[in-house]
């Protein structure tokens, strides 16, 4: 387990010059209420979730801190309502259908939901995310509702032994928002990295990192 402190002094090393620090999601799936509290204590303000339900006690117990939340996990769409009603992000818009309920049961009163576009950029079978050639026309279709503000990408590539294999998917995701971008100017957030490949992603453009493991230690297994 690493401090936060020293994770962040990390990150900063492996900025790149000329560019903004990447931000960095803790991602607290299965830690208890308290281990978020003892981090937001120490100054970190984003989280990211698995699981709606999880998320939604998490922040109910915590709304006094005034986090900030990601959906990080899949999306069901029976479950779009809630978790459009209950985070800041969604990191995992995939399909067509996602976007019309998000948008449909984001309330009025609230700003519009951020949204990033999860890109299945090994084409793994195992994982979900639209294939690259679709995530233009999924951004549009986002860009085109009130409630959703079109933030960027999110990937998990293929977790590879070799490093050099992961850069070259780090890579073609960076083009693939670098494209984007020309279209939707706005756009500023590129997810990818975890605890064990982080600085290489954002060496290649990562503007958020995602990191659990690093943080927080193991985490407990389901029920424990």
């Amino acid at each position: 387990m690493t401090s936060l402190i020293q994770i962040l002094e990390q990150i900063r090393e492996a900025g790149v010059p000329g560019h903004p620090e990447a931000r960095l999601l803790a991602v607290s799936k299965r830690q208890s209420a308290d281990a978020v509290a003892a981090l937001a204590a120490q100054g970190q303000h984003a989280f990211g979730e698995n699981y709606v339900q999880e998320a939604i006690a998490k922040r109910e117990a915590l709304a006094a801190l005034d986090l900030e939340w990601h959906l990080i996990g899949h999306l069901q769409s029976n479950k779009a309502g809630l978790a459009a009603r209950s985070f800041d992000w969604i990191q995992t818009v995939d399909r067509p259908k996602l976007v019309t309920e998000l948008a449909r049961h984001r309330e009025p009163a609230q700003p519009p939901l951020n949204v990033l576009i999860q890109v299945n950029i090994d084409a793994e079978a195992s994982k979900h995310g639209c294939p690259p050639k679709q995530a233009a026309e999924l951004a549009r279709q986002i860009a085109t509702e009130p409630a959703l503000r079109l933030r960027g990408l999110m990937a998990i590539p293929a977790p590879h032994p070799d490093m050099a294999h992961r850069r070259e998917a780090f890579q073609r995701m960076k083009s693939l928002f670098d494209a984007l971008h020309r279209s939707h100017p706005r756009i500023d957030t590129l997810s990818m990295g975890m605890s064990e490949d982080f600085a290489l992603a954002i060496a290649e453009g990562a503007t958020m990192v995602r990191i659990g493991t690093a943080l927080f230690g193991a985490r407990p297994a389901p029920g424990e």
